[in-house]
């Protein structure tokens, strides 16, 4: 049961995650805000992985073949989800991507089984279904706002962040380390992955936007911190349980975020916030008891 206070950690953490980052999107790009996540990452992840080696010794990693490609795919295929995701703002009816885009637990499920050979009790199956209903809900979308562009985008954007998470644990798996060990390596790997493509891409397309980020450190360091915090918990996570019920759990998220609205920003919740609420703790509760 160890997966479930590390899924907590993960999805608290992102909630605050996605507020600094919100912050910081009022003033860099979205590709700067981006890489925000991942520059001041590496060094932390690092200097965790270290810790855990002081801490008790474990052997090195046998970088293998499959191995590399869950790692490479893991990155590419996050980097992909970020970028439809950003496509989705452009949209006036973002709300049901959104939504859509939420769907990756359900989607991790169904690719679990068919990939992966991975089983879910019919409670796990009723958990996951309860939550994918729920944050498409809290999303306020509504199915007359449905168009094809839309659909596709939130789809795809849901399928990708399914397969990161997925090759996140097969790595982890494959991997063969004592835990947490495994999942640290994948971390720090992914991270170091992504911030080198990341800053190779800015360097080579939009300098202004390194200097947007180096003249805002302490916003971007707050990203870096809640970003690699919330990825140690979710790869750990993931390490030791299925990937749908880590992602259903996580949802609370939501929870997180609406509290935060609702307790220090002083904003109120509608009807469709307190029901959405209501089955993301059902639906948790299923997946713990599964």
């Amino acid at each position: 049961m160890l997966w479930i206070p590390f899924t907590l950690l993960a999805a608290f953490m992102q909630a605050w995650r996605n507020a600094f980052q919100k912050q910081l999107s009022k003033e860099v790009k979205v590709a700067g805000v981006t890489l925000a996540r991942f520059i001041w990452a590496s060094p932390l992840a690092a200097l965790y992985l270290s810790a855990l080696y002081q801490w008790q010794p474990a052997p090195l990693p046998d970088l293998s073949g499959s191995f590399a490609s869950f790692i490479i795919g893991a990155a590419l295929a996050q980097i992909l989800a970020t970028a439809l995701m950003v496509k989705l703002f452009m949209l006036r009816n973002y709300a049901i991507g959104a939504g859509l885009a939420k769907s990756e637990a359900v989607l991790a499920a169904v690719l679990g089984v068919i990939l992966f050979s991975e089983t879910l009790s019919p409670l796990a199956w009723l958990g996951v279904a309860l939550g994918g209903g729920a944050v498409f809900l809290l999303s306020g979308a509504s199915l007359r706002q449905l168009s094809w562009p839309v659909m596709l985008l939130g789809l795809g954007s849901g399928l990708a962040f399914a397969l990161t998470s997925l090759w996140v644990r097969q790595a982890s798996l494959v991997l063969g380390l004592p835990f947490p060990h495994g999942a640290a390596w994948v971390l720090l790997l992914v991270i170091v992955l992504q911030t080198l493509l990341l800053l190779l891409w800015l360097a080579l397309k939009d300098r202004s936007t390194l200097l947007a980020l180096w003249q805002r450190p302490k916003l971007t360091l707050l990203v870096s911190v809640c970003s690699c915090v919330g990825s140690v918990g979710w790869f750990s996570a993931m390490s030791l349980e299925s990937v749908a019920l880590v992602k259903t759990l996580g949802q609370v998220e939501v929870l997180f975020m609406l509290l935060i609205s609702s307790f220090i920003l002083k904003e109120k919740l509608v009807r469709n916030d307190h029901l959405g609420l209501a089955l993301i703790v059902v639906a948790a509760i299923c997946v713990i008891w599964a």
